[in-house]
């Protein structure tokens, strides 16, 4: 998220104190009895609605969210915090064509006010129109030009467009202007690769000696300093600074790796070919096509080469089936609960959900790109509530797909990156996961090795193409030279040409991937260390 986005005006009183305890506690339905009945005493109060709104989002129960974000915005019409809350639930919702024209309102009037055309920024991308928040954020910089965070959330833009060298001259203003903005050192670290003669090793290795001002920091610099050392060859420095970087970002986390594991678990003996079976054929309707694996993984990759195609067109990283099937399954008090429940929700409706809210969008073309890595824990709920969609599945060299995921700070999600023990953990998991969709839904996905892909492009190229039910393009072999936008941690390296360099990358670190090998091994897992 940009940095320049806030929540809302918070509700004050005692209700509040209560029910942020109450869901501390994860007690969701006396949170929702205490919301609801500040809401009936107050019905004029939009702080009252919106605590409903955010009690109901976490129980899962979408129309409610819905219904009180909307009645929060009709007591309070020119409250900021009211009108972005209701458009964050309108895009929970599969509205983004309502969201979309209400930023398009917003904007026009708010021209010189650029904390809004921020706001209406960050929204814009989460609609998928980079090219609209790039606007924003350029007319945000021209009335505050000094503005560090503004210079930042323009940069990001920036990258999703491609202009990279743009971006670099927007990051270094960032830190003239705000040394400690550390993420902008992280951020310009990636855009291109760093040499004796120009880096920024000194300065990042000076700052953190001296020590950081925010807890993040550590994290922020220790991969950019990592990243810049690899590049110059400094391997055993660039892993301790990565080490250094990630135990920061896990200090910083609650997270229980085991959490996820129940929830793989619970997923493998939940969706079965007997299940798929018992259940009711969905939504028909070919176009949608899901590209999935663990991230770094290549899936990025393989949406540029289909987004090339003439009647594809990508979403990029979206939250939708995620959403669709909370608005489907109904409230749940937990992950676990909701995979369950979720087995028993009618696959067609489903389908409906996801369909309608990914043509909101508003994109045209034949067939729509769903590039979020972990819906491959999704696999047998696509398959019963799309049953014409294609998924294609991403899998690397289990080292390299390790590591790759260990050097990258990702702005949100994949907690289990952070942990050379808990990332052993979660690959055999998934791992497993995939085994299960391969053996219980043996027809559902294609199944592309990143190193196949890198060393016969245009054959694998071919091969995803045609499985996608497509005709060839020469234009998807040129997959580097799309302009279409690239949110991802990947968003650099897309716009060249398929490239070697990260082949086998884990080699120059065995010695300290070593104990993390020794894990996936003993699970079964060949991650050619003898090879």
């Amino acid at each position: 998220m940009a940095k320049v986005m806030q929540q809302g005006g918070a509700a004050d009183g005692d209700d509040t104190a209560r029910v942020s305890a109450l869901l501390r506690d994860g007690r969701l339905d006396e949170a929702a009895r205490v919301a609801e009945a500040w809401a009936g005493r107050s019905p004029e109060a939009p702080d009252a609605w919106r605590l409903v709104s955010l009690v109901a989002q976490r129980a899962g129960d979408f129309e409610r969210m819905l219904e009180a974000a909307e009645a929060a915005h009709a007591a309070a019409p020119a409250d900021p915090g009211a009108e972005f809350r209701l458009l964050e639930c309108r895009l929970y919702c599969g509205q983004a064509d309502r969201v979309i024209a209400r930023l398009r309102e917003l904007e026009r009037g708010g021209r010189d006010d650029a904390p809004l055309l921020c706001r209406v920024a960050e929204y814009y991308a989460h609609c998928a129109r980079h090219a609209d928040a790039h606007r924003c954020y350029e007319r945000a910089v021209e009335l505050a030009p000094d503005n560090p965070d503004y210079l930042f959330s323009l940069a990001a833009s920036q990258i999703a467009l491609g202009l990279l060298d743009a971006a670099e001259a927007t990051l270094g203003r960032v830190i003239e202007l705000n040394p400690h903005d550390y993420d902008a050192w992280r951020n310009r670290a990636t855009l291109r690769r760093w040499t004796r003669d120009e880096n920024h090793v000194a300065e990042i290795e000076a700052m953190l000696e001296r020590g950081v001002q925010r807890p993040a920091g550590e994290a922020q610099l220790g991969y950019a300093l990592a990243k810049e050392l690899e590049d110059l060859g400094d391997d055993e420095a660039s892993f301790r600074a990565l080490e250094r970087g990630a135990g920061a970002r896990r200090r910083l986390m609650r997270y229980r790796v085991e959490t996820d594991l129940e929830a793989i678990e619970r997923i493998r003996e939940t969706y079965t070919a007997d299940w798929l079976a018992s259940q009711p054929r969905g939504c028909p309707g070919t176009g949608p096509v899901f590209v999935i694996g663990l991230p770094r993984s290549g899936t990025t990759l393989v949406d540029r080469i289909l987004g090339s195609h003439s009647r594809v067109a990508s979403l990029g990283e979206i939250n939708d089936f995620a959403y669709a099937l909370m608005r489907t399954a109904g409230s749940a008090a937990s992950k676990l609960e909701l995979i369950s429940s979720a087995a028993g929700a009618e696959p067609a409706r489903l389908g409906r959900y996801y369909l309608d809210s990914t043509r909101a969008y508003g994109v045209a073309a034949d067939y729509l790109v769903d590039k979020t890595p972990l819906n491959y824990l999704y696999v047998g709920l696509i398959c019963a509530a799309l049953p014409d969609a294609r998924i294609v599945h991403l899998a690397r060299a289990p080292l390299d797909a390790c590591y790759g995921m260990y050097r990258t700070l990702f702005r949100a999600g994949y907690p289990f990156s952070y942990d050379l023990d808990d990332l052993a953990r979660y690959y055999i998991a998934y791992h497993g996961l995939m085994q299960h969709w391969r053996q219980e839904f043996p027809d559902a996905l294609l199944d592309v090795r990143y190193e196949d892909l890198v060393e016969d492009q245009e054959g694998v190229s071919r091969r995803i193409v045609g499985y996608c039910g497509l005709p060839w393009e020469p234009e998807c072999l040129d997959f580097h030279r799309n302009r279409a936008p690239v949110a991802t941690a990947s968003s650099a390296q897309v716009r060249r040409p398929v490239y070697r360099d990260a082949l086998a990358r884990w080699r120059r670190y065995e010695r300290q991937l070593a104990p993390l090998a020794e894990r996936l091994e003993a699970a079964g897992i060949d991650t050619g260390r003898n090879r």
